[in-house]
């Protein structure tokens, strides 16, 4: 499995440190980008993204967890992100046009869910979305408990996905440890976003290599 460490657990005091740490362990790193309406958090924007991209060795993943994504698509490319999400909440009825844009855009794009959405409801973007982001908590905070029911939700999107005989990449994202890791391969996933689970550990990079090898 893929690892992409969420740098909002990060200690944003030392934040050139956190990402060297990331460049030595991490397959991806996660940018949580929040604007406080779509979520009730608020996180960073390109303040903190424009030097991050000027010292990540690992490509950056950034969930837009935001009402307009396409506002920032972008400078996201400018920056040189790799992976892009966006919520099926905020985008609706134009999400096969936004995921079209960031194709255009060099990018690769992936569609997020809240664990209330019916995972169904990403159905219609299999064969366009180049991976889907199973939130496992609810988007807007981290440190909260893993919902166990997300791994029926993933094993269904996954069981989908290899139905039709497309290729995506299922992401998991909150409450991701090494106790669920396992349980999160075997339902589906292929990429972890961990955040407290990785940066509180008292050794980043042990926790990192063991989330991949679960």
């Amino acid at each position: 499995m893929l690892v992409s460490p969420s740098l909002l657990a990060a200690d944003f005091l030392s934040l050139r440190t956190e990402v060297e740490l990331l460049n030595k362990g991490a397959d991806w790193i996660h940018l949580d980008v929040m604007d406080g309406t779509l979520v009730p958090n608020i996180s960073f924007g390109f303040s903190v993204i424009d030097p991050l991209s000027k010292i990540a060795a690992k490509p950056m993943d950034t969930h837009l967890m935001v009402v307009h994504p396409e506002r920032w698509f972008e400078r996201l490319a400018a920056d040189g992100v790799s992976y892009v999400s966006f919520h099926l909440e905020a985008a609706g009825r134009r999400t096969s046009a936004l995921i079209g844009q960031i194709h255009s855009l060099g990018m690769k794009a992936g569609v997020a869910i809240n664990p209330d959405i019916e995972v169904s409801k990403l159905f219609p973007y299999i064969g366009k979305a180049d991976f889907f982001l199973i939130m496992s908590v609810f988007a807007g905070f981290g440190g909260q408990k893993f919902i166990y029911e997300s791994l029926d939700r993933i094993a269904t999107l996954r069981a989908e996905i290899t139905r039709r005989g497309c290729e995506a990449l299922i992401e998991v994202d909150g409450g991701v440890s090494e106790s669920n890791a396992s349980a999160l391969r075997q339902s589906g996933a292929d990429v972890l976003v961990a955040g407290s689970s990785v940066f509180r550990s008292d050794d980043p990079l042990a926790a990192m290599a063991a989330l991949r090898q679960a």
